[in-house]
């Protein structure tokens, strides 16, 4: 994938990076579990770069978070082979945290020269070419939430500000470091369109928001924010990490549905509740296919520790009008602003998984027309009232495999490849003998 004739012109971009003091640039891009993966490539180096790609094994897509390669078709089974990954020039943008750099997406391609199957980027760019292809186009308006952590001298970590009740504070009282006024300043200065910061609802607990655009941008802001919230907490010798006596982290999307001329057709003065049939329809495909999504919106053990009643995280599979004991809740606004606001993911899922997954179910409740059925009143997590959600990875991935219109969006070898590696994350679980365990045990039996 050589820069097109049609793109930026590579000496102009490298003569300007050099005159702003610039010698290298951080090409990234997310394996299957959304880590940064990539290279710092020195700016005398970038054009050949663009011309022949960054040569990497393929399978770090399959990689665990410990450095083990996981087997996956298409990895260890064929010998390890390459990918090569180009850095896609129209993404560059500073990097605030890290002086004299910029900062750029990479583009994975396979041997035969197509986009890489299981890369997430290209899922999310497949599906929204499947929405495009009804006369649709998502926005994508990502929230995540995430604690902050700093060493407690004892090689142990404890919650940054760890003091109840600051939610919705600002200023030092929550965040006595300043920190999250920082970060949405070094955000906004990297270009990714970050538009509020608050502390969260549990002690250490952070939200940043960033503004609606296409869901492939929106995913790539979100990858680039995740990336960015960890690089700059890590130069504060401050990291992320949930917690048992805590809720957990969400990430929530705020979707709405643009036709061809970019008006939002979410909203419908004249219709139930103030919604047009293709709002209902992709709040209707999001439910239908909910149980399948949990895999993709929350893809790890520790997520399903965040479901349950009283929670404010999902627990059953229902919708609302503002009501944010619902999995699907639809905000007030109507006219340019309708919207769902769906509440399913947490922190810890691929931010182009996530939103792909959203909108394959939302591609599917507008193909499908399928209707949402009756809305929740009141407060809900009552079980008697709507089917419930996976409450174990293992459940949610037999949901992902069970559902064949949704693999068949996303793409079956990428859906084939994550199924593959998250059920190697399971076996690799119940094999490890936890503290609790040992505590629940030891002494006794």
């Amino acid at each position: 994938m050589p820069q097109t004739p049609d793109g930026p012109d590579v000496s102009a971009v490298c003569e300007r990076l050099r005159s702003e003091g610039i010698d290298v640039v951080r090409v990234s891009y997310a394996d299957l579990i959304g880590v940064d993966r990539g290279r710092d490539v020195l700016l005398d180096m970038l054009p050949a770069a663009l011309e022949h790609g960054l040569a990497f094994c393929r399978a770090v897509y399959h990689t665990s978070p410990m450095g083990d390669v996981v087997p996956v078709p298409g990895g260890l089974d064929q010998g390890l082979p390459d990918i090569s990954v180009y850095p896609d020039l129209s993404s560059l943008t500073t990097l605030p945290w890290e002086p004299h750099a910029a900062w750029c997406l990479g583009e994975a391609v396979a041997a035969g020269g197509e986009p890489a199957p299981e890369a997430p980027r290209t899922v999310a760019r497949r599906v929204a070419d499947r929405i495009a292809a009804l006369g649709y186009e998502l926005a994508c308006g990502p929230e995540l939430e995430f604690y902050l952590c700093q060493p407690d001298g004892d090689g142990r970590w404890r919650r940054y500000a760890d003091d109840p009740g600051n939610v919705y504070v600002v200023g030092r009282k929550g965040d006595p470091q300043g920190l999250l006024l920082h970060m949405l300043r070094q955000l906004r200065d990297a270009g990714l369109q970050v538009t509020a910061a608050n502390h969260e609802f549990s002690p250490g607990q952070f939200e940043i928001n960033l503004g609606h655009s296409g869901l492939v941008d929106a995913a790539d802001r979100s990858f680039r924010l995740k990336s960015a919230v960890q690089e700059i907490a890590r130069q504060h010798d401050l990291l992320a990490k949930p917690f048992n006596d805590e809720g957990g982290s969400g990430f929530h999307v705020h979707v709405s549905v643009n036709d061809e001329t970019g008006r939002n057709v979410f909203g419908d003065p004249g219709g139930p509740d103030g919604l047009s049939a293709v709002g209902r329809h992709a709040i209707g495909g999001v439910l239908a296919h909910a149980r399948a999504l949990s895999a993709l919106l929350n893809p790890t053990i520790n997520s399903y520790k965040r479901f349950g009643p009283d929670t404010l995280a999902p627990w059953l599979i229902d919708w609302g009008l503002d009501n944010r004991s619902t999995m699907v809740r639809v905000p007030p606004e109507r006219g340019p602003a309708a919207r769902m606001e769906v509440r399913l993911g947490d922190a810890t899922a691929n931010p182009y998984l996530a939103l792909a997954a959203v909108g394959a179910a939302v591609y599917l409740g507008v193909a499908d027309k399928i209707e949402p059925g009756d809305k929740l009143e009141g407060y809900g997590y009552d079980p008697a009232r709507a089917q419930m959600l996976p409450m174990r990875l293992a459940d949610a991935l037999d949901a992902l495999e069970a559902d064949r219109e949704l693999a068949d969006v996303l793409g079956d070898y990428f859906v084939t490849s994550f199924l593959a590696y998250k059920r190697n994350e399971i076996e690799r679980f119940e094999r490890f003998v936890t503290d609790w365990e040992f505590r629940e045990y030891a002494y006794h039996l």
